[in-house]
């Protein structure tokens, strides 16, 4: 706007330049009687040009100072909006940190995680390995439901086979034997089938496997005259009990047949709740001797008691009957006394016979 007014500014001052040359040439060609006129004209339009470069220049001042204003608002509102833009920058910043501090733990935990599964992976490639792994799960189920007396871990019975776990219950039904068995191999080749022909051996080798364990079992565990006429075959695997009972019913009622119970981690535990139940109310029983003859003698105290209550109540009554007597004396007392208070002396008549003897008195009943 400013440099628009500027050109209007030279433009006019170039017209003027013009007007006052050709004045000058006319000047020099018109009479002497016309210049007057005329140089008056001009000055007119000086004037008129002077006020106008004036208001021009008040306009151009006004006009830089509004755009100045301008300009300093529109800093302020870029410093400002670069300012918050920072600070948004910086919170942005520091929450992708902190999130990137998460994935970074988190990334962690999932590689501490594949290492374990990949030593889980390694024990239970393991046969003996995966033994031990099922026997500690199956100790830690035994220590934390039943009490030390309940149970032996690693006992050798009478046939010279050693049970992982023998739980000692009382006749009957007699004690438990648990062994736990992990037919993971066969199981692994079952999820690994991929047609129906692969499928269906993986399932044969997998039920011919939990047979065996049955029937070893069976004839290991299971002695007439010391143990109970059951036995557990512990499976430390929720998945592989899931699918034995899902897709393989005659392994199980093979297994009820020969007095073998399969049970998981759940239904053991199930399971050892009931013992403890059972081992409870033996010793309830055990002790109900103990617990009669402590009635007897309970009952004997309470006949103690209430013959000493008898007699401290006797006790009690006489002395209340004594205490009446004391109090029926002590009121005879008291009238005996205010009779002798009421007494009256016989009046003489004369002050001469205060010297006598004194006068009888009234005879008062005893």
């Amino acid at each position: 706007m400013m440099e628009g007014q500027g050109w209007t500014l030279l433009i006019v001052l170039a017209i003027l330049v013009v007007a006052a040359l050709a004045f000058a040439y006319r000047l020099g060609r018109r009479s002497r009687d016309e210049a007057p006129a005329e140089l008056a004209q001009l000055l007119d339009a000086a004037d008129t040009l002077k006020t106008a470069q004036a208001e021009l220049s008040g306009r151009m001042q006004q006009s830089e100072t509004s755009v100045n204003a301008r300009l300093e608002s529109l800093a302020k509102r870029l410093g400002d909006g670069l300012s918050e833009h920072t600070q948004r920058t910086g919170e942005t910043l520091k929450g992708l940190h902190e999130r990137l501090a998460v994935i970074d733990t988190a990334q962690k935990n999932i590689t501490d995680l594949s290492q374990q599964m990949v030593g889980l992976q390694d024990i239970l490639s393991n046969k003996q390995a995966r033994g031990a792994f099922g026997e500690i799960q199956l100790h830690d189920l035994v220590t934390g439901a039943l009490p030390p007396s309940a149970y032996e871990f690693q006992a050798t019975l009478s046939n010279g086979k050693r049970a992982d776990c023998l739980l000692k219950l009382p006749n009957p039904p007699g004690s438990i034997a648990i062994d736990s068995k992990f037919p993971l191999e066969s199981y692994e080749k079952l999820r690994a089938a991929g047609d129906d022909a692969t499928k269906v051996q993986a399932g044969r080798e997998f039920s011919v496997a939990v047979r065996k364990h049955v029937l070893d079992i069976s004839e290991r565990y299971i002695v007439a005259g010391e143990t109970a006429e059951s036995a557990l075959m512990f499976l430390p695997s929720e998945a592989i009990y899931a699918e034995l009972h899902a897709n393989f019913r005659n392994v199980v009622e093979e297994s009820f047949k020969r007095r073998v119970w399969i049970v998981s981690p759940t239904t053991l535990m199930a399971t050892l709740t009931t013992v403890r139940a059972i081992l409870k109310d033996a010793l309830m029983r055990e002790q109900a001797g103990v617990i009669q003859q402590e009635v007897i003698k309970l009952l004997e105290d309470v006949a103690r008691l209430d013959k000493r209550v008898d007699s401290l109540e006797s006790h009690f009554g006489q002395a209340s009957k004594d205490i009446r007597e004391i109090r029926v004396s002590a009121d005879k007392v008291l009238k005996r006394g205010a009779r002798i208070d009421s007494l009256q002396f016989e009046d003489q008549g004369a002050v001469g016979e205060l010297e006598a003897p004194p006068p009888q008195l009234k005879e008062v009943e005893r």
